[in-house]
């Protein structure tokens, strides 16, 4: 698939046959798809015979013996161009020191992210962990931030002890008070309602103030959103989520739009991340590279299913005995039943032309009753966390005390949307059947 590294092929022509460029390269004319590229990112990494990547257990590596080839690796990025140059010029791609800085799994599923999101991507051991790498490498003096997922907000609380640093909401009397170097942060789709937030809105805003437009984009992955094409600055994804997507893995990420290349932030984050210790384990980045081979496949499935099953719902509501679900919803929320949903030309149709993602909320009629549905479900487990094989029911309330105690986040799974339906009207009877032998 990729030809053989000569020793002195260092120079730029070199890696653009076999460096990060040469999957590129060798289609000019043609654009791989997503799939393709989460198949074939990484080849050129690869010096092993072994299709399957193999997973790299070792912290450290050796030095080379020649003497005269030792640096000082203190300035990591300088250190690593010099191991690729002289110390493997066999495999110039896969050289490293110590896994705190660099390791052979975790710098595959790199070069996944950088081709799938569109800009040079780094990894981290967790969500939030991105997240505080981000806001450690910026270092704003206010960070307006909506709703969405309560561990950011812990983040901010404690970045707010070491710094200072303001708490700002998305209401426009606060998006005002935002200067240059501010963080203008946006979660979309929302957790945990799965609506959709305009990011060209926020994005002129952001501009207008000299300031940094964040997106958490953890519950529309690629194919589904592409945050850069709309003003983003910087996306972070939970890759837990749907990276992972199989309920096995923690990792964050982050993403630089190589239009900001010249600010220097990726290099900055590269070199945080070495004394923040925030990298991922080999085993979690063998797994993410195992994942993300199916990442469209699984989204696509989802979401589709997602979309179709949130229809079913929001067709159930209300009060009526009648209905499939016997008048115990009470509404459902996602971005595909936002009105602009149902405009072909508005910016939530643009912004994500391929689905709305796999998360919503459900609202029951009583707390009581959102407590006991979990229970009764075959094909969704109460448990939090989202975006895995699975389908996840939760209620929320247990994780984000400050939400409707009637709310349940919903994350859909593989299943077939049809069984996935029964077992909700399954569900809903079981939990009136309750009611009666308990009155």
């Amino acid at each position: 698939m990729h030809p053989e590294t000569k020793p002195q092929e260092t120079s730029a022509s070199a890696d653009v046959r076999s460096g990060p460029a040469a999957l590129e390269a060798a289609f000019p004319q043609h654009a791989l798809s997503l799939t393709s590229r989460a198949m074939h990112a990484d080849d050129y990494i690869n010096n092993h015979r072994a299709v399957a990547p193999p997973m790299h257990v070792s912290t450290t590596y050796r030095y080379t013996d020649d003497p005269d080839k030792l640096t000082y690796w203190g300035n990591v990025q300088a250190h690593l161009a010099h191991a690729k140059e002289h110390d493997q010029p066999n495999a110039p791609y896969d050289s490293h020191v110590y896994s705190r800085e660099t390791a052979p799994n975790t710098t595959r599923l790199e070069a996944i992210l950088t081709s799938l999101l569109g800009g040079p991507s780094l990894s981290y051991g967790s969500g939030l962990a991105a997240f505080h790498a981000m806001l450690t490498m910026l270092n704003p003096r206010r960070i307006a931030i909506g709703g969405g997922y309560h561990g950011c907000h812990g983040v901010i609380r404690l970045m707010n002890r070491l710094t200072g640093v303001e708490q700002l909401t998305l209401a426009p009397e606060d998006l005002e008070k935002l200067q240059a170097g501010d963080v203008l942060h946006v979660e979309t789709p929302l957790n945990p309602t799965g609506e959709a937030r305009d990011l060209e809105h926020y994005a002129s805003i952001a501009k207008a103030k000299g300031a940094i437009l964040t997106v958490d984009a953890t519950f529309a992955p690629p194919p589904l959103l592409e945050p850069f094409v709309f003003g983003t600055d910087i996306v972070m994804h939970s890759g837990t989520k749907y990276f992972g997507g199989h309920s096995d893995m923690l990792c964050g990420v982050l993403s630089i739009n190589p239009q900001r290349k010249s600010e220097g932030w990726f290099e900055k984050l590269f070199e945080d991340r070495l004394f923040l210790g925030s990298v991922m384990g080999s085993m979690e980045g063998w797994l993410g590279v195992r994942s993300l081979r199916t990442l469209e496949l699984r989204v696509q499935r989802q979401s589709s299913t997602t979309d179709e099953l949130v229809a079913w719902l929001a067709s159930a509501t209300g009060p009526d005995p009648a209905s499939p679900l016997g008048g115990l919803l009470r509404r459902v929320q996602h971005a595909s039943l936002q009105p602009e949903a149902a405009d072909p030309n508005s910016w939530l149709r643009r912004q994500m032309p391929r689905g709305f993602g796999p998360v919503f909320s459900i609202y029951l009629d009583s707390e009581d009753h959102a407590k006991r549905l979990p229970g009764k479900l075959h094909l969704f487990h109460h448990a939090t966390s989202l975006g895995g094989v699975e389908s996840l029911i939760e209620w929320r309330a247990m994780t984000d005390p400050n939400l409707d105690k009637a709310l349940l986040r919903v994350s859909i799974g593989i299943e077939a949307l049809e069984d996935l339906k029964a077992d909700f009207v399954q569900g809903f009877r079981a939990l009136i059947e309750e009611d009666k032998t308990r009155s």
